[in-house]
């Protein structure tokens, strides 16, 4: 069983966009090659410039986050 697993290429989040440059700025400095022509030689500036360019795709593989409820009783509510 095989599944299908859709290639995203806009970010649903801020914190996403900064996961997806931080493992694309390890590739980089494990050797993979720039895709964009920068003037900057950091890791980090090279992803984010790849991916202002469209030139980064991601997969979600994990299961869609799910917002708690405040009727959870693992979540713990102050009054304060």
């Amino acid at each position: 069983m095989t599944m299908d697993l859709p290639i995203e290429t806009k970010f649903d989040s801020n914190y996403r966009e900064v996961l997806v440059a931080a493992r694309r700025a390890r590739q980089i400095q494990s050797g993979a090659s720039p895709l964009v022509r920068s003037q900057s030689n950091k890791a980090c500036r090279l992803a984010q410039e790849e991916i202002q360019a469209g030139m980064i795709a991601y997969v979600h593989t994990g299961p869609p986050p799910e917002k708690p409820t405040l009727e959870d009783p693992g979540i713990p509510i102050l009054a304060i």
